[in-house]
């Protein structure tokens, strides 16, 4: 359904079924997911902050899980130091309650400043696909795992 979450009336007023009400909750993560992805490529990272449920999760690709706010922050910030990205065609996928979610999409980006542990930063560019899974409690997102193709990354800034 394309319906809006103010469409959850019907004409005459009532509420809809529970099922356009579970079509509704997945519109909704799917707007969720879709602003924290237009929240980043703002860079407005208090914006995306504000997306996040206070424990929140964070999987980094191919390293530890990180909770919360402070610490997804403090990633964030190391992350605008090192690379320049911008995420394109975005997927959103939900599951039929809302509480799920997965993006597909592309990241493509310049490697601007040397990131610990990886190869020396000269401006490379980039381009690859990357995922993301999402959990989603009380309206905000209270899981983020990120994967994408560490090798095909380090093959392109070689």
């Amino acid at each position: 359904m394309t319906q809006r979450s103010s469409d959850w009336r019907d004409s005459a007023g009532g509420a809809r079924s529970s099922e356009y009400l579970l079509d509704w909750a997945v519109m909704t993560t799917t707007e969720l997911i879709e602003a924290y992805y237009a929240h980043f490529n703002r860079g407005d990272w208090d914006a995306m902050l504000e997306l996040l449920s206070e424990d929140v999760a964070h999987d980094v690709n191919e390293s530890e899980r990180e909770i919360g706010k402070v610490a997804f922050k403090t990633f964030f910030e190391r992350m605008n130091r090192s690379y320049a990205e911008h995420i394109s065609d975005v997927s959103v996928t939900v599951n039929a309650t809302g509480s799920r979610s997965a993006a597909e999409y592309i990241v493509s980006g310049t490697y601007r400043q040397t990131d610990a542990g990886l190869p020396e930063a000269r401006g490379q560019r980039y381009k690859i696909a990357g995922g993301a899974f999402f959990e989603v409690t009380n309206g905000k997102i209270s899981r983020v795992t990120n994967y994408y193709n560490l090798q095909l990354w380090l093959q392109q800034i070689k």
